[in-house]
Parts: C-alpha cells; structure tokens; sequence
C-alpha cells in the first residue's frame, strides 16, 4: 500500500513539472511593416518535454506611439524606425498587467521603413527679393503617410547663378537684378518657384534696441530701419544678425556667450559687453550693450519633514481645509495603495493626521477641490483591476478623512493623473484619454464627457485645467489644449472641444503647466519632458534611475501658433513635474533635486545657462528607502514654504533666504 502511493504522489510530482512552463515561442519571430499595416502575433507556452501549456501570454508595445499592439497580440504599424514588441508570460496567471513579475519574456523587433516623400514645398518666402542680398530658403518634406519628413535630404538648383547662387547649406544669394527659378528636389519629387530679383532701393540702413544695458536673461530686441532714398520703408528688406562679446574681467576663458536670432531677439548667458550686426545686404549696422549679471540666486533652509521611509513617496498636494488648517497629501508608488495626510500648518512640525488605504499598487496622483473639502486620488494596480478613482471628504483631516464614492466606470486600465475644476474630474483612463467626471455631489459621481485623440499610437499622461482650458500632455502628441468652457468654441465639460496642440521631435512631453506671465501678460505653457534612455543599474543599494529631459517653453499667442521661444535645461539630470506663482518655477527634477527657476520678463534661449536658477536642493535623507538617493518628484509653493515630495524620503518643507552668492562670482 505505501509503495503504491509513493509511485502515485511520484507521478503526480513528475507531471506537475512536466506542465511548467519553460519555453515561450513567438510567431513570427520579427515583422516587417510598412506604416498602417497591420499583423498578428502568436504565442506558444511548453514545457520542459516539448508539451505545449495552456497559458495566456500578454503583448505590450515598448513605444505604443511607434508600433501598437494589444494584449492578444494584433499589431500595427505606426510611425517609421526600429521598435521592440514584447511577449509576457506572467508568473501569476491571474495577473496580466505586472511586466516587472514575468516568468518568460520575448522580444519581438518590429522595422517599419519610411514611407516614400510625397511633396515637398518652400515655406516662408518673402514678398520681394533684392540684388545683394541673401535669404535661407525654408522647404518642408511631406511623405506619403501625411508625416511631414526632417530626414530627407532637399536638394536645391538655380536655372540662373548669376541672378541667384546657392550655397551648400540652402541660401540663395543674389547676385544681379533679373529672373530665376529655384528647384527643391526631395527623393522622386520636386517643386519649384520663378523670382524676379530687383535693384537693391536700400538708402539709409540703421539699428535701433529696445533697451540700452540689460541682465544676463534679459532679452533685447533689435530692429533694423531700412529706407529707400525718398524715406520711405523696403517691404521684406533681408537682415542677418551676428554678435560678438567682451567678456565681463575675471572671466575672459569663459567667455561672454550671446545668441539673437532671426527677429533680432538677443539674450546673453554671461556678462560683458556684447554687441549686435545687422546685415542686409551692402549695408551693416552695429549696437552694443552692457550685460551684467543676473544675481538672483538664494539659499534654501529646510523647515520640516514628513518622512515616508518604508515605500516611494508620489505626487502632493497642499491645501488649506475648511476646518481652517493647512494640509498635504502624498500618495505612494508600487506598494499598497496609500494615501497619507498630514498637518502642515507649522512647517517645522509637520505631522501625519490619518492614512487612507484603497485597493492599488500606487496612487500616483491626489488632487483636492477648489473649496479644500474634496480630494480624489487615482488608483493603479487594483486587485480586481477595476482601478478608477477614489473621492473623500477632507472638509478636516484631523477628525479623520472619510471615503465618500468610489468610481471605475471604463477605467480599468488604471488611472494615472487627475485634476479638479469647477467640480468635474478629468481623469485619465488606461494611458489613452481623458474621461470628465461630475462631482457637484462627491457621493454619486458621473461621467459628462471624454476627450481621445485620433492621432496613431496616441498617449496620455498628464492633465491640467485652468480657466475652462484643459492642457493635456501626450507624449509624441506634445500638449493639446482643449475647450472645455473657457476657449470660446462652444466647449464644455460634457462637450471637449479641441484648440490647438504642439509637439516636439522627442516625444517626451510628460506634463504642462499653462501660465500668464504676470511681467509680459505673455501666455505660455511650460512643457516637461520625462525619459529614462540610460542604462538602469541594478546593483544592490544603487540610486535610481537616472532620468533626462528638460522643460520647454512655448509661447501661445494664438491656437494656431504656438512657438517654443526657450528652455530650462539641466545637463546632468531630467525634469519630472512642475509648478509656477508670481513668475517663479519650480521643477522636481528627479535626481537634480527642486529647482526654482526666475522666469520673468520676455524668455528666450538656455535659461539655465542664463543665471535665471534662483536656487537647488537636494533632500538627502540617510535613512530613507534608498539612503542619500535624492529623487523629487515634485512641488508646490505655498504660503511662502515649498513643500516637496522626494520618491525615496516623503514629504519636504523648505524655504528660500537670501544668500551672498553671486552669478559667476560677479560684483553687482
């Protein structure tokens, strides 16, 4: 009897490891696509003899915006290059959606070659050209996927190079009065405008700026008056711009870097004295300026902390409640799904008042209401995968926060970031878009609207609503902006209504922040990259990853014409989230720490390397979860404090003092 149930609990032990997995093959094992094409994906799990496993195996895209693919693995071909799908067999049946928990992973690499150049056109040409003068052609390549192409190279010709030359980076020269037609060839394409070149009228060709001396960051503008022998104005007269410097004494190595660009903005990074040339033709121009330094740097002094040790730390927010006491909220990244309160009335006693746990992984972001008695967090990670969002009564933390609805309609996917306005919540569902939802009663919450992009391989991240304008940042989509009752185009909350958008090369934008700029009256959005393109280490005890990226600063006249005018950029670390109040910014940097940035007045060029960074700081904390790893995620300047949430420490309280510190060691 013994023997026979050894033999059968042998056996019953043999076939369950027959039946582990060991082997995931994938079919085809590589694809090649051209852009909107589509394919299928199969997946076959076996054992270790050969026996194929009855298991689910789940497709992800590393860069959904390249090439898409669905779990059941259906793929298609979005935009051009070199891209990496993945097959996940996960360790938990039951859990499709943790990529960190595989048990077996392939990787399927995916070439989509560039579609052939469809047109290629001239771009920006003025209304008159003159003998002796000389103008960059602008030219745009278009393919045939509606893509406009800035790696196909534009080859231009002259029927007449005595009436116009061209040299090997596309200006065109005129030489003598007369007629000539300029070719632009782009692979099989081509296209091609007929100029008549005038005698040059320019009698009188001189400089004016707009400011006699100025501060490193301060932009000056410079504009030409060209006028013909009667005094009267030349239509579209060509100018060229060029600066030379002197440095300010003591940094002569370094040098007194300047940049004025087209429209005759110029900026200085260094002090000295710089000076502007203006160039149309024969005629030249020269002004000089005197720049000093900018010497807006402080000291930072920390105040208090609300150290979260055990779990990373996420987003914040900090508010003033009903009950007349100062409050913030942290949530927390790929633990347990809390949410901590804390009292920050006292910066410099900062103390945990309650603690809300819901089903999740992380509650990456909390938002409270414009009246300070509501707060939403989001959920990701749920065990029932229903995520979603959570609402509470915060009217007085210290009597304890009270959950007061719970709501996952359609956003199973996971909710990443939230925003409170005018009692609606737009929340983001499954990385994809934006649902709308009513909040008039927090109890019985329901959704009036939702807004998608229709772009291929389209993502979400972040959003932002102020002024019945919601702001969207969408990866390779750039920032959408959005009506949503304040653009004038009959949008609503139940009714989005897009405005306008802007995107950039990387497709790292991340989030925006929307702001008037309380100097100019200029309007812009500030939008932040997030990438992570260096290799992690992953060493026992290393710091996080290292993160690249920076903040781009787009003017926003018009929907239809944004421009990016700037940059904030630190060479050695990548942006995260932002905030900006009375013409100061301030990023979490990730493992740049905070930064607080002047951007006021007109803003052009490097603003870093302008001496605009007001001040930095890095919360190095011993004990947290990875000891003396600084990594801000974010924060938020409040009743002259800035409170910041670190991801491996918790929640930081500083202030700014003054300080002796001088730009370049300079002298007012």
């Amino acid at each position: 009897m013994k023997y026979f149930a050894i033999v059968f609990l042998a056996l019953i032990a043999t076939s369950a490891a027959a039946q582990e997995p060991a082997e995931l093959i994938v079919e085809p094992s590589e694809l090649n696509l051209e852009v909107g094409e589509k394919a299928t994906l199969t997946a076959t799990v076996k054992d270790a003899d050969g026996n194929i496993v009855d298991r689910r195996v789940v497709f992800y895209s590393r860069r959904r915006r390249s090439a898409g693919v669905n779990p059941a693995g259906q793929v298609e071909a979005y935009r051009p290059g070199e891209h990496v799908l993945v097959a996940m067999l996960p360790k938990d049946p039951e859990d499709l959606d943790r990529r960190a928990d595989a048990l077996l992973t392939v990787e399927i690499p995916v070439t989509i070659p560039n579609p052939p150049a469809a047109s290629v056109e001239f771009l920006e040409l003025p209304s008159a050209f003159y003998a002796g003068t000389v103008v960059a052609v602008k030219t745009r390549v278009v393919d045939t996927s509606g893509a406009t192409r800035r790696d196909v190279p534009v080859r231009l010709e002259t029927s007449d190079p005595e009436v116009a030359s061209l040299d090997e980076i596309g200006a065109v020269s005129f030489g003598s009065a007369g007629r000539a037609r300029i070719t632009a060839h782009a692979e099989s394409v081509d296209s091609a405008i007929d100029i008549e070149v005038s005698p040059n009228p320019v009698a009188n060709f001189e400089l004016s700026a707009s400011r006699k001396s100025a501060r490193t960051g301060d932009v000056v503008f410079f504009e030409v008056s060209a006028l013909d022998a009667a005094g009267n104005p030349v239509p579209d007269f060509p100018v060229r711009f060029a600066t030379s410097a002197r440095p300010a004494a003591g940094i002569v190595a370094a040098g007194a870097i300047g940049h004025v660009d087209e429209e005759g903005a110029f900026v200085a990074e260094r002090p000295g004295l710089h000076t502007i040339i203006a160039m149309g033709g024969p005629h030249t121009a020269v002004k000089t300026i005197d720049v000093r330094p900018r010497n807006v740097r402080k000291g930072v002094e920390v105040v208090g902390q609300g150290p979260v040790r055990d779990r990373h730390t996420s987003d914040l927010w900090v508010w003033e409640a009903p009950d007349g006491r100062d409050y913030a909220i942290t949530g927390s990244w790929g633990a347990d799904g809390h949410a901590y309160f804390w009292d920050v009335t006292d910066p410099a006693n900062i103390h945990l008042v309650d603690t809300v746990r819901v089903d999740a992984r992380t509650v990456n972001d909390v938002k409270v209401s414009e009246d300070g008695a509501t707060a939403v967090i989001s959920r990701e990670g749920a065990s029932n995968r229903k995520n979603g969002l959570v609402i509470l009564d915060v009217s007085s933390p210290t009597d304890g926060v009270r959950v007061v609805a719970r709501y996952d309609d359609q956003l199973n996917g996971g909710v990443h970031n939230v925003f409170i306005a005018d009692q609606h919540v737009y929340a983001l569902s499954n990385g994809r878009r934006y649902d709308v939802v009513n909040i008039e009663d927090p109890t019985t919450p329901y959704r009036v609207g939702r807004f998608e992009l229709d772009t291929p391989g389209h993502g979400i991240h972040d959003i932002w609503v102020t002024d019945g304008i919601a702001y969207s940042s969408n990866w390779h989509d750039g920032v959408v902006a959005v009506d949503v009752g304040g653009g004038n185009k009959g949008g609503a909350p139940n009714n989005p209504v897009m405005l306008g958008s802007y995107a950039y090369p990387s497709g790292w934008n991340h989030a925006a922040f929307p702001y008037k700029s309380q100097s100019t009256g200029k309007f812009y959005a500030f939008a932040g990259d997030e990438a992570f393109p260096y290799p992690k280490d992953d060493r026992p005890g290393a710091p996080p990853e290292r993160a690249a990226g920076w903040i781009h600063v787009i003017e926003w006249g018009e929907w239809n014409e944004p421009k990016e005018v700037a940059r904030y950029q630190v060479p050695e670390a990548g942006s995260h989230n932002l905030w900006i109040e009375d013409d100061v910014l301030y990023i979490g940097y990730y493992g740049g720490g905070l930064r607080v940035v002047d951007i006021s007045g007109e803003l052009r060029g490097d603003l870093y390397r302008q001496g605009r960074e007001i001040a930095l700081f890095h919360p190095n904390d011993p004990e947290s979860f990875t000891p003396n790893a600084p990594n801000v995620w974010g924060a938020q300047p409040y009743k002259g404090h800035i409170f910041l949430a670190d991801f491996t420490s918790g929640l930081w309280a500083v202030k700014l003092v003054d300080s002796d510190w001088k730009f370049m060691g300079e002298p007012e």
